[in-house]
């Protein structure tokens, strides 16, 4: 383990960034007697490896479901509904005037 913090800024441990002159992590506290090793892992922050592929397929899954418009709830129905008759009335108004 080495006594100065990484060499790109950021934390073995928790991936926050570390100021040059930190002696230790401002986020975690690693410092040199705890591990500024480049063999630390990003595990406990859930990124993930450089030996797993990316599924992007599962990405697209997880952040915006599966690719089917969402369904109108009943509220929505009834704002439409009451939106259309006052419009209805509002034109029949205009046209008695």
């Amino acid at each position: 383990m080495s006594a100065e913090p990484p060499i790109d800024g950021y934390c073995p441990h928790c991936g926050a960034e570390v100021p040059e002159e930190a002696l230790a992590c401002p986020e975690c506290g690693s410092c040199s007697e705890t591990g500024w090793s480049t063999k630390a892992s990003y595990d406990r922050i859930g990124v993930d490896s450089d030996d797993e592929p990316f599924d992007y397929e599962g990405f697209l899954e997880e952040e915006f479901g599966d690719g089917r418009p969402a369904r109108r709830s009943a509220m929505q129905w009834v704002w439409a509904i009451v939106a259309f008759l006052l419009l209805v009335l509002l034109l029949k108004y205009q046209m008695a005037l």
